[in-house]
Parts: C-alpha cells; structure tokens; sequence
C-alpha cells in the first residue's frame, strides 16, 4: 500500500505537461480561446525544448573525460568545450526536475536500517572519491513480511523513494572493486533507479557486498554443530581412537605398537571420508545461502534499474524541461483566467489549491521559479508587486520574437 507522506510536500507535479494543458483546456475557463491556448502551449514548449537543449549540449561536452561507456575517439582539443563541470551542470538540472538532495545523515541513517529483503549489505566508500544521491518523490509504504518458513508475519512501514540518481566518481587508485568488471580509476558512474526503500541505498552501490546476518549465521552454524556431534560420534569415532593412537606411539606418549593393517586402514578412510562429507556439506550450505542472498540482491536491481550513465542525464534533461514548462504553465494559466492581479503568496496558494481540488494532488509549487520563467519570457506584468498575465495572443508574439532572437547572430 502507498501513501503520501504526511510530513512532507513535494515540488515534483505528476502529470505529464500535455496531460496538463488537457486538465486546463477542458476546465472550460478559457472563453472560447481553447485553440489559441493550445498554440501558446507548443510555443512554450518549443522554447524550453531548445534552452535545454542547450543544456544537454553542454552535459555532455563535461562528461567527455569521465565517460566510462565512451565508444567515440578522443580528440586533444585546445579549447574549453564548457566553462562548467559536470557535477555543477547536473546539480542545476536536477534541481529543475525537482529532485531532493539525500543528505549525509540521511544515507548515514539508511545504513543502519534493517533491509526489507532479509538481506545484510556492506559498503566500502573508501573506493570512492565522490558520491551523491538525490531522490524524487516520497510516499510511506506497508510491507508485510513472512518469516519461520511463513508460520509468522509482520506488517512493517517504511520510506520509499520514487526515482533515486546515484553518481559516484572512482578514486584514482581506489581499493579493488569486487563487483565492477569495466571499473576504471577516476572514472563516474551515473546510474537512476525507481522504487527504492530508504533503508536499501546501499544495495545501489557498485561495490555491495553481502554480509551474513547474526539469524543466518545460527541457521548455518546451530545445524553443522549438531551434526558435527552426530558425525564424530557415530562415524570417526572408531577413526579418531586409531589416530590418537597412532600420535601416542609416535610421539612416545604410548609404548604399544599400532599394527595398520588394511581394516584399519579402511576404517581410517571411512573416517577421513566421513568427515570430508561433511565439511562439504557445510561449506556448499554457506556458499548456496549467499547466493540465493545474491540473486534476491540481483533481482531487486534488475526490476528497479532505469538507465545508466548518459542515458540518465538525457533522461533527467527531458524531465527537467518538463517541470520548467509545467511550473510556467500552471502560473501563468491561474494568473489569466484571475478575475484580478495576484501577489506572489496568493498565485503560490491557488495554484496548489487549483491542483488539490481537481486533482486531489498536494504539491509544494515552486513559486519563485515559475515567475522567474515567466519574467525572462515576458508573459508577466508587475505593478505594485502584483502579478498578471499579458493576453494569450500578447504572450504568443512574445514567444515568437524569443524564438527569432536565438538565431540572430550577437
């Protein structure tokens, strides 16, 4: 089961921008400008669709040298492809796309949770020189998990985050990465999951490696002693008594001779045997343990894995761009169809009211940040610190002349 958590509101509007401009259009609050409403949208969308094109431009440009996946020569250019790097230009972008930073103490204390999956996870951050987390919607969740072979269960609670993006840069002479075959010192790895627990971040790390649990430890080890017991008893002991008897004599501690004839080399074997067996036994009991521990690990992240290196950041472009225009959209659609200007607290509160009351969706709306869009667009006036919206068609001309100028040489 999922819920909202009540603690918190989040910046992230869940709907599509076209879904979006569908919910306005067919409010029927537009006044028979329907049509030239839906042309303002493609306009709108146009003109992010190219600022952040540009964006994306300069992503990868500042990706080239930590690359891990580069399949393109590398060219000793003179010139400075981009005056930012990567982590300040994916930072920017996932602040448009209104991801949350996961702080220190958040990852600290996700660490010491216990993980839903039964599992113990070990994480060496000594491997890496940088690692940051940032997460996208937050609900609380109930999980009802079984245990003594399904006899018992227990409904437990917990964070889940929606989308987590996970970038980690390689120390440039890191400790061995166990799990990480094409690792390569200094390189980046960006990585974007969805439905992540907050108590299993650490199962996104490279460089996971499974920890037997205390329960796990007595399920292996309570077992082996009993039947560590059984066997020395009923199978080496007959064996055991030989070979003490044959270290006492060797050693002097026995005058008697040992005579080893072939039963008693049999029953030494049957011994050695026995005891090979068993040994075997608990060793592919530990071994089999871990791997089923290790397939449940690899089947988690198989279903929860989204994309990888540069596909994450062409696919957080794409989301950052589609909150820019939500945000402008939403703002500038309350301040038209308002029977008078607004001030800045009251567009905050309808437009989040707009999107409870039709929608049943809490948001926290990024106030600040749809005026300034609409500001640089120039589909606003401000008098006495009151806002409004300039006419769809004003706001159309608007775009238009701020399309012509991104050809027009400086």
């Amino acid at each position: 089961m999922k819920t909202n958590n009540p603690n918190k509101k989040f910046r992230f509007i869940p709907y599509r921008k076209h879904d979006l401009l569908e919910m306005i259009v067919q409010q029927g609050r537009l006044s028979g400008q329907e049509n030239d409403f839906r042309h303002f949208y493609t306009m709108l969308s146009s003109v992010f669709h190219f600022e952040f094109h540009q964006v994306m431009e300069s992503l990868k440009d500042a990706y080239v040298g930590i690359n891990p996946d580069a399949d393109t020569r590398e060219y000793n250019n003179t010139e400075q492809l981009t005056e930012h790097n990567f982590v300040e230009l994916l930072g920017g972008v996932l602040q448009k796309a209104n991801y949350n930073r996961i702080t220190e103490a958040e990852l600290n204390q996700a660490l010491t949770e216990s993980s839903l999956f039964k599992i113990r996870l070990q994480v060496d951050f000594d491997d890496f020189a940088e690692v940051l987390l940032f997460c996208r919607g937050e609900s609380l969740r109930e999980e009802t998990l079984t245990s003594w072979f399904g006899l018992r269960s227990k409904t437990i609670e917990f964070i889940n985050y929606d989308r987590v993006v996970v970038y980690l840069r390689y120390n440039d002479e890191p400790q061995q990465v166990q799990s990480s075959t094409d690792f390569k010192a200094g390189s980046a790895m960006l990585k974007l999951f969805q439905n992540v627990p907050k108590a299993d971040l650490e199962m996104l790390f490279p460089n996971t490696q499974v920890r037997m649990r205390t329960i796990d430890k007595l399920l292996i080890g309570v077992p082996a002693i009993v039947s560590g017991g059984i066997v020395i008893t009923t199978k080496l002991g007959a064996s055991l008594i030989l070979l003490s008897s044959l270290f006492g004599y060797w050693l002097g501690l026995s005058s008697q001779p040992v005579e080893l004839n072939k039963a008693s080399i049999m029953v030494l074997l049957a011994g050695l045997g026995a005891l090979g067996v068993y040994l075997w036994k608990q060793f592919s009991s530990f071994k089999n343990r871990k791997l089923r521990f290790m397939q449940t690990l690899t089947q988690n992240l198989y279903f929860k894995n989204l994309d990888n290196n540069a596909g994450v950041f062409y696919r957080l472009v794409n989301d950052a761009e589609e909150e820019e225009c939500k945000e402008a959209l939403l703002a500038y659609y309350i301040l038209l169809i308002s029977p008078q200007p607004l001030s800045r607290a009251e567009l905050d509160k309808q437009v989040e009211d707009w999107m409870l009351t039709h929608w049943q969706c809490e948001i926290d709306f990024e106030i600040d940040d749809a005026l300034a869009k609409l500001q640089a667009l120039k589909l606003l006036n401000i008098e006495n610190e009151k806002l409004s919206a300039i006419s769809i068609s004003e706001g159309m001309r608007a775009l238009d002349s701020r399309w012509d100028d991104y050809f027009c040489p400086e």
